[in-house]
C-alpha cells in the first residue's frame, strides 16, 4: 500500500504542531484552570488508600481539597507533582489527595514518588476508575478543586505549578 504525498505532509504538520506545543508550552496556568460560576455538588467521593482500604470523603467538609489524578507514565504529572507537595507545606489547610490512575501497585507508586523527590504526599488509588467516570475526565494530570462545603468549584486539566502566586490567590478566595 502506497501512502500519498499529501497524507505524509499532513502527518508531518501535525507532528511538528504537537512537538512545538510541548516544547514551547506557555507557563500561563490560566489556560488549564477552570473556575465555575456556581460550584457543582459531588454526590459521592470514594477511593482507596495505599493499603487499598476505603477512603470516603463524601461528607468531609471544612477544608479545601485537591484531588490530583496522575500516573507514573505521565510526564506532565511527573513535572507538576513536586509543586503540589510544596503547596501542602505552604498551606497545610489545603488537603491533597494524589490518586494514581493505574492498576494499584503500591511499590511502583512509592518508587515513582521517591524518584521525583516527593516524600510527604500520600498515595491513593481508584482501582475501578469510578472517579474518572464521575468527573468525566479526559486526560492526565487532572485536578479537581473542592470547596469547604464539599462541592467542586473548579478543575485543572493539564500541568500547572501549584505554587504559582496567581493560583494561590484563587485558592485563598475559598479558604
Amino acid at each position: 500500500m502506497k501512502i500519498s504525498k499529501s497524507f505524509k505532509i499532513y502527518i508531518h504538520i501535525i507532528f511538528v504542531f504537537l512537538i512545538s506545543n510541548t516544547v514551547l508550552a506557555n507557563d500561563d496556568f490560566s489556560k488549564n484552570v477552570v473556575i465555575y460560576e456556581k460550584p457543582k455538588a459531588i454526590k459521592e467521593l470514594k477511593f482507596k488508600d495505599l493499603n487499598l482500604q476505603d477512603v470516603d470523603l463524601t461528607e468531609k467538609k471544612g477544608n479545601i481539597m485537591i484531588l490530583n489524578f496522575w500516573a507514573t507514565w505521565c510526564m506532565p504529572c511527573r513535572r507538576e507533582m513536586p509543586s503540589l507537595e510544596k503547596l501542602t507545606h505552604l498551606h497545610p489547610e489545603i488537603k491533597v489527595y494524589a490518586i494514581n490512575m493505574e492498576k494499584p501497585n503500591r511499590l511502583k507508586a512509592q518508587d515513582f514518588f521517591k524518584f521525583i523527590g516527593v516524600l510527604s504526599l500520600d498515595i491513593y488509588f481508584d482501582p475501578k476508575f469510578e472517579l474518572v467516570k464521575q468527573f468525566k475526565m479526559r486526560g492526565l494530570p487532572t485536578s479537581i478543586l473542592i470547596d469547604k462545603n464539599g462541592n467542586e468549584f473548579g478543575r485543572i486539566v493539564g500541568e500547572i505549578d501549584f505554587t504559582d502566586k496567581n493560583f494561590i490567590k484563587i485558592l485563598k478566595k475559598y479558604i
